[in-house]
């Protein structure tokens, strides 16, 4: 993948991540659960570090703001995973090949893990200039489908705007992971009735829902078949509060669940009290709430079953 510089600012309460547009128009595959980890690793960032910080993540705090749970295994698979994956970054005069962790580790009994950052990439994470993609990290982080939070990255660099550039349809899908340049892997949705239905309606949908930009997209023909892709934008105050980052981990998973139990509709105070105060009912909001959101559960489903 292409990676020329990406860089963290952030701006309470809410964290604002900044990225340059190279990355944000890289090709790589990124699950959900690794792009939760890099987006809120880069929200830890700070100027002052010394190069050998360790960052630590608890899974508690990734779970208050994404209402997602990830088990140890696949945290442990993801950051293995993302670790081995090489970064290009290429000038007139040099080209480097960079990974991203020095060390990653699990603290066992305690939720969490704790990173260290390899030297070399640092600068890259660091240094901010002018073209950069700023995206607010409570929206990417509730965004369920991998290709809804890689989409948010892309039509971000346009806020600005009114609509993306037009993007040949052939980029798109590399830049998504779901063509290889190479020809090597097989092309995924390669019916645009698929690719509308599993990644363009999908990612408009959850976009426009849980962050501050509303979306649409055209798909433009050249003769009879789809050449290329446009997204429309229109700024719009987000439908849920931003998360303070800095709250502890309770505060923060506690205030997600009123969000959760608010747009449900269940506002009962004595409801409400008895699944904030035991963990067992939040983890079964949580999980019914992202079962809502991804399809698995339909929304005519007793939403106070869990209760």
């Amino acid at each position: 993948m292409k990676l020329e510089e990406i860089a963290v600012e952030l701006v309470e309460p809410t964290p604002v991540v900044r990225q340059h547009n190279a990355i944000t128009q890289a090709r790589y595959d990124y699950t959900a659960c690794q792009l939760d980890i890099f987006f809120y690793l880069l929200s830890r960032l700070r100027r002052d570090d010394t190069p050998d910080h360790e960052y630590t993540i608890y899974v508690k705090d990734v779970e208050a703001l994404t209402g997602r749970q990830w088990n140890y295994q696949q945290l442990r698979e993801a950051t293995a995973d993302m670790g081995s994956r090489m970064f290009e970054v290429e000038s007139e005069r040099t080209y480097q090949q960079l990974w991203m962790f020095q060390r990653v580790e699990y603290i066992k009994g305690k939720g969490c893990l704790q990173i260290q950052l390899a030297a070399p990439i640092r600068p890259y994470l660091f240094n901010l200039k002018e073209n950069f993609t700023s995206y607010q990290l409570h929206s990417a982080l509730k965004l369920s489908s991998k290709y809804a939070k890689r989409i948010y990255q892309l039509v971000s660099q346009w806020k600005d705007k009114t609509a993306t550039r037009t993007y040949p349809l052939d980029d798109f899908k590399q830049m998504l992971h779901l063509k290889d340049p190479k020809g090597k892997e097989p092309e995924l949705f390669q019916n645009i009735s698929q690719l509308k239905a599993r990644v363009l309606d999908i990612a408009v949908r959850q976009v426009s829902e849980h962050t501050d930009l509303k979306i649409d997209y055209e798909l433009l023909k050249k003769g009879r078949a789809y050449d290329a892709v446009r997204f429309t934008i229109a700024r719009q105050h987000p439908q849920q509060l931003p998360i303070p980052f800095e709250q502890p981990a309770e505060d923060a998973r506690a205030f997600t669940a009123r969000q959760h139990l608010e747009g449900l509709g269940i506002t009962q105070p004595q409801l409400v009290a008895t699944i904030l105060g035991d963990s067992k009912h939040l983890d079964q909001l949580f999980k019914f709430t992202y079962q809502l959101k991804t399809g698995k559960v339909k929304a005519d489903k007793n939403p106070g079953a869990y209760s």
